[in-house]
């Protein structure tokens, strides 16, 4: 069983113990009372220049703790302050320490779109994202299957969401977009193992359309990096480990905004 398996079983553990707590029935009903997001997320994607997707994350299991001091609302208004277009926030809680409660709270502070960052499983998971004020979320291909991804896009398009579709292969690319997926994006970290491979997202992205929006996701250490995305077609970068291991943040993304 690889690590990804074991975090895909963990929140279907976790969804089971929320529909205790509160039913399909009910989180559904709550998330249709929420306004409508209109798509914020993949029209933040939508422009001329590099958009810049930055994450609020604590831990991960291939660096454990990242950030030991984590004054998350500080770094989500820094992150906009500085020019970021959406903010990634984790809520998975094993793994990567992630809260519900993270991504609420910064989506009321900022006037940013955020993206649920979790390991949706279960169709509960994306209700849940619109009540706590996401206006995306992520979909691994590693862990579903072609009809849930097609499904999972249906329950987003009817709350307004938008769905990053995650891929790290040719297979998994070739299943997004046969899912109807409008943003892919390419991990260059391989989940199964977390080996990070920075080539990936070029190899890829000849195979997908330019009407899908595309992300690179994870590798981004340096202003060269980023260039190097923007040369190869991309319409956004996700920066992470890097931004969160920085003194200011601010000053970290402007520097990687440098070349472009």
């Amino acid at each position: 069983m690889t690590i990804l398996d074991e975090i895909a079983d963990y929140a279907r553990l976790r969804v089971e113990k929320q529909k205790e707590i509160k039913s399909i029935e009910a989180i559904r009903f709550e998330a249709a009372m929420f306004p409508k997001k209109d798509f914020a997320f993949e029209e933040a994607l939508r422009k001329d220049e590099l958009s810049f997707i930055c994450e609020c994350k604590k831990a991960s299991p291939s660096k454990g703790i990242i950030a030991e001091q984590f004054p998350y609302l500080d770094i989500a208004t820094d992150y906009e302050k500085a020019g970021a277009d959406a903010i990634s926030v984790l809520t998975e809680p094993k793994w990567f320490l992630g809260r519900d409660e993270y991504l609420s709270e910064i989506s009321s502070a900022v006037n940013i779109p955020c993206l649920r960052k979790d390991f949706v499983v279960d169709e509960y998971m994306i209700h849940e994202a619109a009540v706590l004020g996401a206006s995306a979320v992520l979909l691994i291909c590693a862990i579903l299957s072609e009809e849930e991804i097609k499904r999972y896009i249906n329950i987003c398009d009817g709350l307004g969401l938008s769905a990053l579709v995650e891929a790290h292969d040719e297979e998994e690319v070739k299943k997004a977009i046969n899912s109807g997926a409008r943003i892919i994006g390419v991990n260059n970290r391989n989940l199964k193992d977390f080996s990070v491979d920075t080539e990936n997202s070029k190899r890829l992205r000849a195979l997908i359309p330019n009407d899908i929006l595309f992300v690179s996701e994870s590798g981004v250490k340096e202003p060269e990096d980023v260039k190097a995305i923007k040369d190869m077609g991309a319409d956004a970068v996700l920066v992470g480990e890097t931004l969160m291991r920085a003194a200011d943040k601010s000053i970290k993304l402007k520097e990687l905004k440098s070349l472009l």
